[in-house]
């Protein structure tokens, strides 16, 4: 199983810190990236998280998946691998 995340429905306010701060409750934080539109360079509302194992990244997943963030409810998920 995978312990790399999928986070949407962000707040366009959240950044990469903010996710470690708060994915960080549940295990190690590996890496923590929020995506942004290359023209922009605002949130696009979604970001990954990878988890230092797969046991911590199902805590995440448990607590954090329709819990709200900043008035935003999260939709947290195993991202899916790329193409």
């Amino acid at each position: 199983m995978s312990s790399k995340l999928y986070v949407g429905n962000l707040p366009f306010q959240s950044d990469a810190a903010h996710l470690r701060t708060v994915f960080g409750e549940f295990g190690e934080v590996v890496d923590a990236v929020v995506i942004t539109d290359r023209d922009t360079g605002r949130s696009r509302g979604f970001g990954f998280v990878e988890m230092s194992s797969p046991d911590a990244a199902q805590a995440a997943i448990r607590a954090m998946d329709g819990s709200d963030l900043d008035g935003r409810r999260l939709t947290v998920n195993i991202a899916k691998p790329r193409r």
